[in-house]
């Protein structure tokens, strides 16, 4: 090659490289971002939402019991666990379908149930059901929904669950079972761990109580950030905002208005919710029976007597009781205590990454729940938001099978993980 020519071929490669710059340069200028101003996962997700709410309902979403502890718990111990490979591998051909209670969804992630997701966005549920149904996997509507179970099933046909809180007594639950049954949804999930509210803390002092209030805490932010406070009150007005769909549906705190309504919610829990009653649950629900807050080898024991489906380990996203271990370390106990029975095991609590989804898989987990995630989707866009949640997981869960070097999530066993001796655990004999 001549001088000439080599300096034209390295002036034409340094036109090729600048190019693109000097457009992103100009996009930055007018305020419309880079190739990469978009979320590429869930903590810029998380990031965006923080940015566009203000600071009372998110702070509701991103915080938890006492000092945190079972929440800080719930992501690092996905770091301590370390993926083992099968390399030489042919892995042209991927399938991330997983197969649950006779449906087969195009993907392992759930969205969990999480209460007034109207006091971020006014869509609230119908964008969560939209987006999981167009991703091919189910919804679980909270019995603290925003929208009621009926007006969910109604906008957005597709697979729909049912979370229901105990309370106490079949007066008091048997109608959110009928309801949900009258709704179509295909399986019934009771939840656990609340006989009693959390002691949130972080709650009361940025002031999101039942009525919000401002505080010193949060005054500050407001003023700072006034666009924001004004977006969450128009959010408020023209949504359905603290109002609970299913407790307004079934006339289950006497009429009362939205405030009262959620004032009252937390009352009406009983800590008398037992085994007894779990049986009572099972007689009057046909369909799948799961049940949420499992985090020991007993408590799954005791569940299975009861005649559950399937049990969801979770320590309620570390908002009930503090101290109790991260989720994912909880599932092997859990899945060898169930070993050999047909009841299907679920993780919830702190998957944030694709990688975290195939470590909970490959301890035995058939699929997992996203609570905080979708719900900082819809904060941050609404319908797109969650849509975009739910692509970047599955997107990634894609990736990490070919690097893992497995077709189908069927094949990740024990042998995939590295487990920490530390997470060693003794199951002392019960029912």
């Amino acid at each position: 090659m001549t001088d000439n020519a080599a300096a034209k071929d390295r002036f034409g490669g340094l036109t090729a490289l600048a190019r693109p710059l000097l457009a992103d340069l100009g996009r930055l200028a007018t305020g419309r971002g880079g190739p990469a101003a978009g979320p590429l996962n869930i903590e810029d997700v998380r990031a965006l939402a923080r940015r566009r709410s203000c600071a009372l309902p998110f702070s509701y979403v991103d915080s938890a019991a006492e000092d945190f502890t079972t929440h800080r718990a719930n992501l690092r111990s996905f770091e301590e666990l370390t993926l083992r490979p099968n390399l030489l591998t042919d892995v042209r051909e991927r399938d991330r379908s997983v197969e649950l209670f006779g449906r087969t969804l195009a993907s392992p992630v759930l969205l969990a149930p999480t209460g007034m997701p109207g006091i971020q966005h006014r869509d609230a549920e119908f964008a969560g059901a939209g987006a999981a149904h167009a991703a091919g996997t189910v919804f679980t509507v909270s019995m603290a929904s925003s929208h009621s179970v009926t007006a969910i099933a109604e906008k957005c046909p597709g697979p729909l669950w049912f979370q229901l809180y105990p309370w106490g007594n079949a007066d008091d639950f048997t109608p959110y079972v009928e309801l949900a049954a009258r709704a179509g949804c295909e399986a019934l999930v009771v939840t656990l761990d609340t006989p009693v509210g959390g002691n949130r803390e972080a709650d009361r002092r940025t002031g999101f109580t039942m009525p919000p209030h401002l505080s010193r805490e949060n005054i500050g932010e407001v003023v700072r950030h006034p666009v924001r406070f004004g977006r969450w009150i128009r959010t408020l007005a023209t949504g359905p905002g603290i109002r609970m769909g299913n407790i307004a549906q079934t006339g289950a705190t006497g009429g009362m208005n939205a405030v009262h309504q959620a004032t009252r919610f937390e009352a009406k829990f009983v800590p008398g919710f037992s085994a007894a009653e779990l049986a009572l649950v099972r007689r009057i629900w046909d369909g799948p029976l799961l049940v949420k807050g499992i985090t020991t080898a007993e408590q799954a024991r005791r569940a299975r007597a009861a005649g559950v489906d399937g049990v969801i380990v979770s320590n309620h996203g570390g908002r009930q009781l503090d101290g109790l271990p991260a989720a994912v370390r909880a599932l092997p106990e859990v899945v060898d205590a169930l070993a050999g029975t047909d009841v299907a095991v679920l993780l919830d609590g702190g998957v944030r990454r694709g990688t975290d989804i195939l470590k909970a898989l490959a301890l035995g987990a058939k699929a997992v729940m996203l609570g905080r995630p979708w719900v900082w989707g819809l904060a941050a866009g609404g319908r797109e938001g969650v849509d975009t949640v739910l692509r970047i997981l599955n997107t990634e869960v894609e990736r990490d099978m070919a690097l893992m070097g497995i077709r189908t999530l069927s094949e990740l066993g024990r042998h995939n993980v590295n487990v920490p001796a530390a997470w060693a655990y003794a199951t002392p004999g019960g029912n």
